[in-house]
């Protein structure tokens, strides 16, 4: 079982008293799961537990469908590329690092460098996997994973129907910026970006670091 798969499985076994007293065992037994909704990108089930207090509840956990894939791409000169777009759910304009969604089953890499080249044409000749997380792990099972993408070459952008976008080159510091002042404050962006900027600092005034 991979980081995906085993992300947000509910526990049908009783708990083990001979583990009560490990500090990482499984509080929470599932009695049932039903489902209540499904789409080609979510699965929504609710789940009746019992709880760590011993109490009966319910919990509704969201399944995502897809694996959440971003890619930091820097150019020769320090600049990373955002791309801008109206979110839905949000009913507001979110600046991000270019991001999609990738089958479970299939390989982030590629879901990243076709999610690069529709978004912006870019196409990065050095990858290198940065980071991973899960997004929101109190009611979804949906995780990310982001790469960073180096040695870029401009094509033509092919973005998808649901998407009208805008593209943007900032210093990772300018990034900040933005994050600070709360125009960008997509998730994944937000950690990458920080991620970045923690470990590689010296971004914000050198072009030739290499990660």
């Amino acid at each position: 079982m991979n980081f995906l798969e085993e992300s947000a499985q509910p526990n049908n076994e009783p708990k083990d008293p001979a583990r009560i007293s490990e500090p990482f065992y499984n509080p929470w037994q599932t009695v049932s799961s039903t489902e209540v909704y499904r789409n080609p990108w979510i699965q929504v089930t609710e789940h009746r537990v019992i709880r760590p207090d011993g109490k009966p509840g319910i919990y509704g956990v969201v399944a995502f469908q897809n694996l959440a894939v971003g890619v930091l791409a820097l150019n020769d000169e320090g600049f990373l590329v955002l791309v801008g777009q109206w979110r839905y759910p949000l009913g507001a304009y979110s600046w991000e690092i270019p991001e999609g969604g990738c089958p479970l089953g299939q390989d982030p890499l590629e879901t990243a460098q076709r999610e690069l080249r529709e978004e912006t044409g870019l196409v990065a000749h050095e990858w290198k996997s940065m980071l991973r997380m899960h997004l929101s792990n109190s009611v979804s099972d949906e995780a990310a994973v982001v790469f960073v993408a180096r040695s870029l070459r401009q094509g033509v952008a092919e973005p998808e129907g649901t998407e009208k976008l805008m593209v943007r080159w900032v210093r990772p510091t300018e990034a900040w910026d933005m994050i600070q002042q709360g125009l960008i404050t997509d998730s994944i962006s937000v950690a990458a970006i920080q991620h970045l900027l923690l470990i590689h600092p010296e971004l914000g005034t050198s072009a030739s670091t290499k990660i």
